[in-house]
């Protein structure tokens, strides 16, 4: 496995540490840092490193951004972005986002997040800063449940895919797989909702109907 060159820095208090200095920062899966905590973020970045601990060892790691070049956001709500892009062009640092962009408003299944007709504006605005193929849209995950059946899967892609027409060349989409996520499927059971488990049929006639729709489009599509 590939590794990233090592550096020293100093830390806020002085101490002296060895850190990865990677040269694509991806920021981040497991946390929405655009959303929530961008501010710290591009305070770091000024600082020139972020700690890291470990969830499993709590083993701490530090990451140093000195031959940082190109970062990659993931986010659900990017919006507070918008007010640091600016730094990123002084520091000559490139970036694109994976916007997780959905319509489960009636379903109520991401709280928290804004209306989806901001979530809509703040799209269009990124790339009007960032430009063509910098803000990628993500429809993920896809679910199936007593209220919600292929045809408003369809219907809410649609939906969104049409507003984008212009502002995006890419869709990336995938299916949910709630076996696999213990935490998601106790939160779904605990708030009532009945999911279902995709079948490969549904995942071919999804595949299919989106590639008919698509023809309006012309989005790059990919799982």
């Amino acid at each position: 496995m590939a590794q990233w060159q090592k550096t020293q820095i100093q830390r806020d208090n002085g101490e002296r540490v060895e850190a990865q200095a990677p040269i694509i920062i991806s920021a981040s899966r497991s946390t929405d840092i655009p959303a929530f905590y961008a501010d710290w973020f591009f305070h770091r970045l000024k600082v020139g490193y972020s700690a890291w601990t470990n969830p499993f060892n709590g083993v701490k790691s530090f990451v140093s951004y000195e031959k940082c070049r190109f970062i990659v956001f993931w986010s659900k709500n990017p919006k507070p972005l918008l007010r640091h892009l600016d730094e990123l062009k002084e520091r000559n640092i490139g970036c694109y986002i994976q916007y997780t962009l959905n319509d489960y408003e009636k379903e109520g299944l991401e709280k928290g997040v804004p209306p989806l007709e901001q979530r809509i504006d703040t799209f269009k605005r990124l790339v009007d800063q960032l430009g063509q193929g910098r803000v990628i849209w993500r429809f993920d995950p896809l679910i199936l449940s007593d209220q919600i059946s292929m045809d408003d899967l369809l219907e809410k892609v649609e939906n969104i895919g049409d507003q984008l027409k212009g502002y995006t060349e890419k869709l990336v989409f995938s299916y949910a797989d709630i076996a696999l996520y213990k935490k998601v499927k106790a939160n779904l059971e605990k708030s009532r909702v009945h999911y279902q488990e995709c079948t490969v049929p549904q995942m071919m006639e999804f595949v299919q109907r989106l590639s008919e729709l698509n023809q309006k489009w012309h989005y790059q599509l990919a799982t």
